[in-house]
Formats: C-alpha cells, sequence, structure tokens
C-alpha cells in the first residue's frame, strides 16, 4: 500500500510538472514575445561586426550583473521582495492630458510620456520613440505604471512618420501599443534583429528600417537617422542578445537630436561626440539604476559625464517616473536633473511633467 501510495505521488508530481512547463511554453510561444531573428535576417546579423558566438556584445567588455545575483535571482527577489519605502508615489503625479492631434506639425516640440516614450517633432516630422501605453511587462501586475501617469493610449497619438524603438525588452517595445498604431505608421526604424518582431507581428517589410551600429537611412529628403552604440542588452524572453540594442543620432532640416536608449556610461559618448560635434538635443536615460547592473545602466554620478561628453544645448532625462524597475526612490531620478540643471550652466535641462509641450521656440 505504501509503495502504491508513494508510486501515486510520484504520477501526481510529474502530471503536475508537466502541466506548468506546458503553460510556461505555451506562454513564451504567445505573440506578444514576438520572434527570434531567422532566414536572411539572421545571416545579416552574423555577418555584423558586434555579434560574436551567438550573441551580440557591447563594445566594451560588460557583466550584466555585477553582484553575486543571477539576474534571474534579482528579478524574482524584485518581483516576490518586499518593496522598500518610497519606491512608488503616495499620490498620483502631476501629468497633463495634452490633444496631440492638435499640435501643428511644423512646430518643433516634444512630449514626454513617462518612462522613455516621447513625441517629437522636428523639420515637419512626427518621430514617437518607444510607446509603452498598455504594459511594460509580460505579466499585467508586474510593471504597474505609478498612479496619474498612465493617462495616454495608442489611439491618443497623431499619425507618426517614424516609430523608433531603441531595443526590445518589454518597458521600451510593448506589442499591444505597436500593433494599433500599425496602421498610422509610415516608417519603423530600429536596430538589427528586433525587425524579426515587427515582421511577426504584421509590418510590411518595406516599411521596417533594421540598422546595425555606424550604419545610417536617409529616410527622406532631409531627414537622416544615424544607428549608435549603446552599453546594454536585450532580449523578451528566455535568450538574450540575439537582436541589437543602440542609441540614434537624428539630423531634420538644422536640428540634431541624440535618442540615448537605455545604457551606461562608456567611451562611446566621446565618439558620438567626434562624429556629432553640434547636438541640440540628448535624451539621456537617468532611472531604474542600481549597483548590481550598474555598467548597463546610467548611474547618477555617471550623468554628469555623458553631459560633458555630448555637449548638447538641451537635455532631456527619461527612463523615470512611471515605473519602478529598480529599488532606488521614485522621485530620485528627479533629483538627479534637478542637480544637473544647478550644475551644468552650459546646458538647458528641460524637465517637463508627464504629457507637458516642450517647444524650442520657447526655451
Amino acid at each position: 500500500m505504501r509503495k502504491k501510495r508513494a508510486m501515486q505521488g510520484l504520477v501526481v508530481c510529474i502530471v503536475f510538472v508537466a502541466v506548468v512547463a506546458g503553460a510556461a511554453a505555451w506562454f513564451l510561444h504567445t505573440p506578444a514575445f514576438g520572434r527570434l531573428p531567422q532566414g536572411e535576417r539572421l545571416e545579416r546579423i552574423k555577418r555584423s561586426p558586434h555579434f560574436r558566438d551567438g550573441e551580440f556584445r557591447n563594445l566594451s567588455p560588460t557583466r550584466l550583473m555585477t553582484s553575486e545575483k543571477s539576474r534571474w535571482e534579482a528579478m524574482w527577489e524584485f518581483v516576490f521582495k518586499k518593496s522598500p519605502e518610497g519606491l512608488r508615489p503616495d499620490k498620483p503625479l502631476n501629468a497633463v492630458k495634452t490633444d496631440l492631434h492638435k499640435l501643428d506639425p511644423q512646430e518643433d516640440l516634444l512630449v514626454w510620456f513617462g518612462h522613455s516614450s516621447y513625441l517629437l517633432q522636428m523639420g515637419g516630422r512626427r518621430v514617437l520613440v518607444d510607446p509603452v501605453f498598455c504594459g511594460a511587462s509580460p505579466l499585467s501586475f508586474v510593471n504597474k505604471p505609478f498612479p496619474g501617469t498612465d493617462i495616454y493610449s495608442p489611439g491618443d497619438m497623431p499619425d507618426i512618420d517614424c516609430l523608433i524603438i531603441t531595443h526590445d525588452h518589454w518597458d521600451h517595445l510593448d506589442y499591444r501599443t505597436v500593433t494599433q498604431l500599425k496602421g498610422r505608421t509610415r516608417k519603423v526604424v530600429c536596430p538589427l534583429g528586433v525587425g524579426e518582431h515587427f515582421e511577426y507581428w504584421g509590418f510590411e517589410p518595406s516599411r521596417i528600417v533594421e540598422l546595425d551600429w555606424d550604419e545610417s537611412a536617409a529616410l527622406d529628403s532631409g531627414f537622416t537617422v544615424h544607428c549608435l552604440p549603446a552599453r546594454h542588452f536585450s532580449g523578451r524572453g528566455l535568450r538574450s542578445n540575439r537582436t541589437l540594442w543602440a542609441s540614434f543620432m537624428l539630423e531634420a532640416e538644422g536640428r540634431t537630436v541624440f535618442v540615448g536608449g537605455d545604457g551606461g556610461y562608456g567611451a562611446h559618448f566621446a565618439e558620438i561626440a567626434r562624429r556629432f560635434p553640434h547636438i541640440d538635443l540628448a535624451v539621456l536615460e537617468n532611472g531604474q539604476y542600481n549597483a548590481d547592473w550598474r555598467y548597463i545602466h546610467t548611474m547618477p554620478k555617471y550623468l554628469p559625464a555623458e553631459v560633458k561628453a555630448l555637449k548638447p544645448k538641451h537635455v532631456l532625462t527619461v527612463h523615470h517616473s512611471k515605473y519602478a524597475l529598480a529599488r532606488h526612490r521614485w522621485e530620485e531620478p528627479l533629483e538627479n536633473a534637478r542637480q544637473l540643471a544647478e550644475t551644468e550652466d552650459s546646458v538647458d535641462v528641460w524637465q517637463p511633467v508627464i504629457g507637458e509641450v516642450v517647444r524650442w521656440t520657447e526655451r
């Protein structure tokens, strides 16, 4: 009898494990996870000088985790460990609901939507960067937006000339947002490999402009996008670094804008400044940093160094004020931006609230 019960218990365990494994496999193959590069795109990736031993690499040696924890241990702790005080705001944040459809497309301006999403108008083009309006995680109970910040939806966006995606992490590439914008987006510009997700989601290949570092594309007369290095990593599922991550420089009729994306400080900032000595606006990461991953996100002490290297006229810091993806207090990045404005006299630091229109003509 004891042996029979033990056998029954073993069978139950095997069935349970099989069900969990099957559910996990199904979940990882839902459309939102996208698709890893294949076919001709994969062959192009293999020819990239930045792809070695089956994955993309940063320009300088970069450890993902700088503590004894693995990436998965850190994620587990973040989701299930008790949150420290001040991780999220106690009350709704100030935000402005602007009617974006009524903005004059010929006016140079910027509207930030929290975290790393923003609408940029320059040279008569509308550029939307890393829009996340539906969810920053594959699980609805993870990465919930701060109260008061989730006031924009894909339907609030005007028609977009250029959708820029800096990398394929969930807090920068939102499946539901981009698929809802599909019919109103003229071109998608993304790093090498990320185009596979868009093609899988039904975007025509002719509308996808996929670039490796140090490649450029003239989207139309007077509007050029340059793909530049960043110090980060990529991946939407269990496999990392099969797609590239990047920063971008946009040039359009007298305006030059640096889209920094995610990433840590490195020598590439000086090289970018050498190539582009006149930057009007630099949009730089400031938030979700932690000593455990100090090479792949910008630690506060390096934010002034990035500004000194790039020498832009204006700076906007992003990657904050909507999601808590690290353990620092939610308002700490805002204080970083205030200190930058106070100590760097040569640069104009924009500090808008979510949804506020910032016009160059007013600066």
